[in-house]
């Protein structure tokens, strides 16, 4: 694996870190071009309009995987949301949450992992998250740049929860999150909206999406800001206290082109900037990230999914004390590249069966530099590299009316080079720790069953699935005033069992039921464990266990839609011994619940109302600090006024709910207040 990271780099991927914006999109868009034109024969046709569109989708769902439960949110929802935001939208299935309640204006990045089931708060995903197939998350801290996942952009979101198998199984011990990109009918040729909101926030943004041959280019950005809203409660604001201001841009490109009567090769590229501030004035954070990704999908007798992808992200953050509210650590630097690729081969085993095999490979590095800042100035340099790479096989077999599924893998990982190294303010070395690799072999699987009953479906499935540490969990030590955690470079992965049972019914037209209850286990859970009142240390716990149901709702009648969820987990931590054994994790609700109710008539109105409510969780391990339970209401209005041009108005938390999304002793942090948007949208 060493020698695979040494010629990576040496062949330049290391340094998409370094390739500005216009040199990144202008070769991919030219050689996009020229195999679109150069190949006419790989097409789909629209039946409306007979032209030629290639769909730049992957290989069909296996038959099987309704087994495992799941839920769709269709482009429609992605794009009418009252925020305008994915990781707002994905609150639409219970259980769905980031480490705090906050989204991606006024979070702090680094604390944006994905998570469901209550299987315990943690910044790093628990969740795998994929776009176009390729997983997105920053490969130092294992967060989710949401910011930069535009819903216009989107096709469509399936979210499955439960641990998982076939590629890039490692770290589904939550759930897996498959983002999939527009495709080209779903888009205009040129389509954007420009929306103006309360507190001066301001979003614009625009797509193109020309047809070159018979495949396409789309072409996209965004660019927002906004002043922010006081995250401190008005009893203790101070001097220094300062509005949650945010300014983030994007751009991406996905180039889609035909290589034969069913084959086609598919480029996506992104480049995001974002900077914040988070309560005192000073305490700004910035991320930004270069990614790129090509895939290969044949459709045909052999069918092939293989793509390759490299991402170069970077994090800055500052800290100010919340007593002299001078700076106290300046994060100033956190450079970090991943690298991956997997194939996966469907070979022509017969009609009653789809058989899944293939590999995948992830590699990442990453280093943090930061100075601390007090009586003595000290500077830390830290980091080091993970790889993970497996081989799995899966088939799904149909017997009729049931379909059995189940899959295998085996994994190999590595933590490498590991270190640690305090300079004083004149550079003299003071501390200097290397810590030793470490490597493993994780076998996972998982298997179901599905029974057709005409209007009704019964699932079952079993699954087991393990998540390595990343750097941030290893390496990087944090401070939230008044607590400082510690990193913990002797970290063990975490491994899931878990089994699940469910019904899928349909009992009237348009209407679907779903019902899911569910045993997981995530042994070797990684936690924040509280050492002192101002001292925490990231640590391995003997496990989280989380039981639950789940239910899902949706109604179709007319020009009216109503869909619904809910999830109630009961979730403990088993830790003999310790003194929060037997109590709920930090950060995890037991109740979480949504609902949305559209109306749209014949004459392209839209309307829609959203509430969601969260349930009581606990800001520490301990259960010392509550965050009590919040419902919302949006608002979301669509007037078209000619054709391809609408105004859209939008009202987040209607009724002006207080959310607190920190309490550390009482020193808390609050969610988005009410916020009004009013804009004009064209192309849609």
């Amino acid at each position: 694996m060493t020698e695979v990271r040494r010629v990576a780099k040496q062949s330049g991927m290391i340094l998409a870190r370094d390739i500005t914006m216009t040199r990144a999109m202008r070769v991919p868009m030219l050689l996009a071009g020229i195999l679109a034109a150069g190949n006419a024969r790989a097409q789909d046709v629209d039946p409306a309009t007979g032209d030629i569109v290639v769909l730049g989708r992957g290989l069909d769902l296996p038959p099987g995987t309704p087994a495992y439960g799941s839920v769709t949110i269709n482009r429609q929802r992605l794009e009418n949301d009252a925020s305008g935001r994915v990781e707002d939208v994905l609150l639409d299935v219970a259980g769905f949450q980031q480490f705090r309640r906050s989204d991606s204006r006024s979070a702090n990045p680094s604390a944006q992992g994905a998570t469901l089931r209550a299987l315990g708060g943690n910044a790093s995903s628990r969740t795998l998250v994929l776009l176009d197939g390729v997983p997105i998350a920053d490969p130092f801290f294992g967060y989710i740049p949401f910011n930069a996942v535009i819903p216009s952009r989107l096709g469509g979101i399936r979210v499955t929860r439960g641990g998982g198998s076939g590629p890039f199984g490692a770290g589904a011990v939550a759930g897996t999150i498959e983002m999939t990109s527009a495709s080209r009918a779903d888009l205009p040729t040129s389509s954007g909206q420009a929306l103006y909101g309360s507190r001066n926030a301001q979003t614009v943004s625009a797509t193109v999406a020309p047809s070159v041959g018979s495949g396409f280019v789309a072409l996209s950005g965004q660019f927002e800001r906004g002043d922010g809203f006081q995250t401190t409660p008005e009893d203790q604001r101070t001097p220094a206290t300062v509005p949650a201001r945010y300014r983030d841009w994007s751009t991406g490109l996905r180039a889609v082109a035909p290589l034969g009567p069913d084959t086609e090769v598919q480029f996506r590229g992104l480049v995001f900037g974002d900077n914040r501030t988070l309560r005192f004035k000073g305490a700004d954070s910035s991320s930004s990230g270069e990614d790129a990704s090509i895939r290969l999908i044949s459709h045909g007798r052999w069918q092939v999914d293989a793509l390759a992808y490299v991402q170069a992200r970077n994090f800055a953050n500052t800290v100010i004390s919340s007593s002299s509210f001078a700076l106290t650590l300046d994060q100033r630097n956190t450079p970090s590249t991943g690298i991956g690729g997997k194939i996966e081969l469907r070979p022509p085993v017969g009609g009653d069966h789809v058989l899944r095999v293939g590999g995948d490979v992830r590699l990442a590095d990453g280093q943090l530099f930061e100075d601390a800042y007090g009586a003595v100035i000290t500077r830390r340099n830290a980091g080091g590299n993970t790889s993970v790479a497996g081989l799995f096989v899966e088939d799904n077999w149909t017997l009729g009316r049931l379909v059995l599924t189940g899959g295998a893998r085996v994994d190999h990982w590595t933590i490498t080079d590991g270190f640690f190294r305090q300079r004083s303010a004149a550079g003299a070395l003071t501390t200097d720790t290397a810590f030793p690799s470490r490597d493993g072999t994780e076998a996972t699987g998982r298997a179901g069953a599905l029974l057709k009953l005409g209007a009704v479906d019964l699932r079952l499935a079993g699954y087991t699935g393990f998540r390595l540490p990343t750097l941030n969990e290893l390496y990087r030590p944090f401070t939230v005033f008044p607590v400082t955690t510690q990193a913990n470079a002797n970290l063990s992965p975490e491994r899931l069992r878990g089994v699940e049972g469910g019904i899928d019914a349909r009992p009237l037209p348009g209407m679907t039921l779903s019902l899911t209850g569910f045993y997981n286990r995530l042994g070797d859970a990684i936690a924040n464990l509280t050492i002192s009142p101002i001292l925490r240390r990231r640590g391995n716990v003997n496990a989280i266990v989380a039981k639950g149901v789940e239910a899902s709702f949706d109604w179709r009648r007319g020009a009216f839609d109503l869909s619904a969820s809910y999830a109630f987990s009961d979730s403990k931590v088993d830790a003999p011994g310790m003194a929060f054994n037997g109590l709920i994790p930090a950060q995890s609700p037991r109740q979480s619940a949504s609902a949305t109710l559209a109306w749209q008539p014949r004459s392209g109105l839209l309307a829609s109302l959203t509430a969601r409510h969260v349930g009581r969780q606990y800001e520490d391990d301990l259960q010392t600090d509550v965050l009590r339970a919040a419902t919302t209401v949006d608002a979301f209005v669509k007037l078209p006024v000619r054709k391809g041009v609408a105004v859209i108005a939008r009202a987040e938390n209607v009724l002006d709910e207080t959310v607190v999304t920190r309490n550390q002793a009482g020193s808390m942090d609050l969610g988005t207040p009410r916020t009004v948007w009013i804009g004009v949208r064209f192309g849609a």
